[in-house]
């Protein structure tokens, strides 16, 4: 089983980083637009998405946050984080089967184990797709423990749009 440890207030230092890579699956796309709500079409609907701006579906941006929350969660600092802001530029569009890579960059330390993080989320091919800022209240106390298994959730067929 594989442990999840965090990193502590007092162990980040200004400059320090780490990555978070996932892959956009059809399964993780529909998913996320059913515990959203977001059900904008450009997401959901291949020939609502072949008209629109992108020509294709497209990830819901809040996808690529997601991400970032996870890498806060679990990478730096980890569990024990607790999220305080955020701000998101999105860049580019992120497609089916992207696979994006988030890498949080330790860009200061406040007070009160406040700490901010650049936020960087880049796709397969190098392409920035979002940038951002993270305030986080880092952990004050060491914590290591097994990564929970999560249930398996299937989707069943999907009406035709």
């Amino acid at each position: 089983m594989e442990a999840l440890e965090n990193i502590t207030y007092d162990e980040l230092n200004v400059g320090d980083s780490a990555t978070y890579t996932r892959t956009l699956t059809e399964e993780e796309l529909v998913l996320f637009a059913a515990v959203s709500g977001d059900v904008n079409p450009v997401h959901l609907d291949k020939e609502y998405a072949s008209k629109s701006l992108f020509k294709e579906r497209i990830a819901h941006g809040m996808w690529s946050g997601a991400l970032i929350s996870a890498a806060l969660a679990t990478v730096i600092p980890g569990p024990g984080t607790v999220y305080l802001e955020q701000s998101l530029n999105f860049k580019r569009p992120v497609k089916l089967e992207d696979t994006l890579t988030v890498k949080l960059t330790v860009l200061r330390k406040e007070e009160r184990n406040r700490v901010v993080f650049e936020c960087e989320v880049i796709n397969q091919d190098s392409d920035m797709v979002v940038t951002g800022e993270a305030k986080v209240i880092a952990p004050a106390e060491k914590i290591s423990l097994e990564r929970p298994i999560l249930p398996k959730i299937t989707i069943g067929e999907l009406p035709e749009a």
